[in-house]
């Protein structure tokens, strides 16, 4: 089985690990502040705070914007979950804005006619969550003018898409959003096992979400409620989480950063062939904005609407029965039950339910061969033909 997408470890990676087990911190030592400093160099933010998942730097992003009962989170119902589930684990309301058909990201178009509603009604967003699907980035200009004009927070979900540039920029350097938050899951671009990162420009939201991620407390003695009684002495004074990363997936972290650009430019040389070779069959290639430069995390090809006259479903059958690991980047988030049970429902977001009916993910990692390329491209043409 050819995965749709796979980690890649080094004997450097491997040595970067067995190096801090054989140090005397495994938790909270040097590797992670390291790590955290060498993310936020590269993308050029002021502050990196690394945490266990990118789920846990959603949700310490989210509380330290404030957001909680009463207020509503916006995002894309093309995503995985846990972009909006970061809104309810704080206790507030979350919904979704449609998906541009060309780009598949949250449509500024569709944020802004929803947001001119939203004041009307008075229910405007507090937050709203972009998720640059597959690594190409949002329209972060648009989105960030319209957060000047409503006056609510961004946070860039950047988990597919470190690496990536948006204009002249890094994803992450926090010229529109308030916070990013990256992911370093085994399928993403770099890995540290499990883990993520939140990067700010922020100096307060910085320290608020460093605090949250260790149980809420500190012992900085300025940030104390009274004196300390001794050296030993710390205080909790936020109800916070134990989201820290450890040492060990801190030292995998930043050997794998020395690969990170040319990963993603592996990424797109792969993503160049898979262009000209799927020219020629029923099928959408993915459009790539001419102001980004995507992290391809994914590679996500639409069936045409005649589909050689088999379903979607035949079609992802038939290519994993060849081997084929093709995978389908996401189930709209408003269609899972728990977020039925809310009231939502098919027909509420059009663009993410065609979007559903006709996409699946090819194979896209680094370490694919150019005979792992070929071997994709045969099974698709003969599954279509």
């Amino acid at each position: 089985m050819i995965p749709y997408g796979r980690q890649d470890i080094t004997q450097a990676d491997i040595d970067s690990v067995v190096e801090v087990l054989q140090s005397d911190f495994l938790t909270q030592g040097p590797m992670v502040p390291r790590f955290e400093q060498r993310v936020a160099g590269h993308v050029g933010a002021r502050h990196a705070l690394a945490v266990n998942s990118a789920t846990s730097a959603l949700h310490i992003a989210c509380l330290a914007l404030g957001l909680g009962p009463g207020d509503w989170l916006w995002t894309t119902p093309i995503t995985f979950v846990a972009s909006a589930n970061c809104g309810l684990y704080c206790g507030a309301q979350v919904d979704f804005v449609d998906i541009d058909p060309r780009t598949y990201n949250l449509c500024p178009n569709a944020l802004a006619t929803k947001l001119e509603v939203a004041e009307r009604e008075g229910r405007l967003p507090k937050v709203v969550v972009p998720v640059h699907l597959c690594g190409q980035p949002c329209d972060m200009q648009a989105i960030h003018a319209l957060a000047q004009r409503y006056g609510f927070r961004v946070i860039e979900d950047a988990s597919h898409a470190i690496g990536g540039k948006y204009r002249d920029g890094f994803i992450g350097d926090g010229r529109y959003s308030d916070i990013t938050v990256f992911s370093f899951h085994p399928v993403k671009i770099i890995t540290t096992a499990e883990g993520g990162m939140a990067v700010t420009n922020d100096d307060q939201l910085a320290a608020r979400m460093a605090l949250l991620r260790s149980h809420g407390i500190t012992r900085d003695p300025a940030a104390m409620t009274h004196e300390a009684d001794g050296p030993w002495y710390y205080q909790q004074i936020e109800l916070g989480f134990n989201y820290r990363m450890t040492e060990l997936q801190a030292a995998l972290g930043l050997s794998q950063m020395d690969r990170l650009d040319s990963y993603v430019a592996r990424r797109h040389e792969l993503a160049r062939r898979y262009d000209e070779k799927l020219a020629q069959l029923p099928v959408q290639a993915p459009w790539q904005h001419p102001d980004s430069y995507s992290g391809l995390h994914l590679y996500v090809i639409r069936l045409a609407s005649a589909g050689a006259g088999k379903s979607h479903r035949q079609v992802f059958e038939a290519l994993r029965e060849q081997g084929i690991g093709v995978n389908l980047h996401y189930i709209p988030v408003h269609l899972q039950p728990w977020y039925a049970r809310m009231g939502f429902k098919a027909g509420d977001f059009p663009q993410a339910e065609n979007y559903y009916r006709e996409a699946i993910s090819l194979p896209m990692f680094q370490t694919m061969t150019l005979e792992q390329q070929d071997a994709v491209l045969a099974a698709l043409e003969h599954v279509l033909a």
